[in-house]
């Protein structure tokens, strides 16, 4: 019986380490973690904003968090937090130039100030509050996918959001009414993430514990 429950246990436990890896799925950093928020809740209201927004992300999280892995190994831990704050700055020069070459300077007008405050999002800086340092080369896997997690987050809900608040996709229509003119607001936008959120963690909870009976007969 004591054998029974330790394998159990164990199945369990490495579940929920596979699960704690995968940062699109199971461990999604918006869906369980409510990473990223504001520039989701407030700009991503039509797919177009929430590529763009995808699209940075993609560009600058992954570089900023190998480089700032590197400069780590030089900063005082006291100067840590402005380490990568400054990191996060110089990052997001390179990425406005190559967003400016992307898109018209009028969709990118759209985002706001969201474009530039994702340098300070929770997504971003999260890792630093933690004093481990990260080596390159797993600063880049997480990097990278941490962001493929929140672009999907993004693109999906923006792609929901557009659909109920206006019934089109990139401008175009699918359908001649507009079903949940709201979708497009901020108190919208929480509404309709706080849905996504329910039934996605219910889906993730379910698969957690397939999973974890595959491990228990295997």
């Amino acid at each position: 019986m004591t054998g029974s429950s330790d394998k159990k246990t164990r199945s369990r436990a490495e579940v929920e380490h596979r699960a704690r890896r995968d940062r699109i799925f199971l461990n999604n950093p918006v869906i369980m973690q409510g990473l990223g928020l504001a520039p989701l809740i407030v700009a991503a209201t039509t797919l177009k904003n929430g590529i763009m927004l995808a699209v940075a992300v993609f560009l600058l999280l992954t570089p900023m968090r190998v480089l700032a892995a590197a400069l780590s190994k030089f900063a005082y831990f006291r100067f840590r937090g402005l380490t990568y704050a400054l990191t996060a700055a110089v990052v997001y020069i390179g990425v406005r130039y190559i967003m400016g070459l992307l898109y018209p300077t009028a969709d990118l007008a759209l985002l706001g100030l969201y474009l530039p405050l994702l340098v300070a999002d929770p997504i971003i800086l999260k890792r630093y509050e933690r004093p481990q340092r990260e080596r390159m080369h797993t600063a880049a896997r997480k990097g990278l996918v941490t962001s493929l997690g929140y672009m999907l987050i993004l693109i999906f809900l923006s792609a929901i959001r557009e659909f109920l608040g206006a019934g089109t996709l990139l401008g175009h229509w699918i359908v001649k009414r507009s079903w949940f003119p709201m979708a497009q607001l901020p108190a919208g936008g929480f509404i309709i993430l706080a849905l996504v959120m329910g039934v996605w963690r219910a889906v993730a909870v379910n698969v957690k514990e397939q999973m974890s009976l595959g491990a228990e007969e295997r």
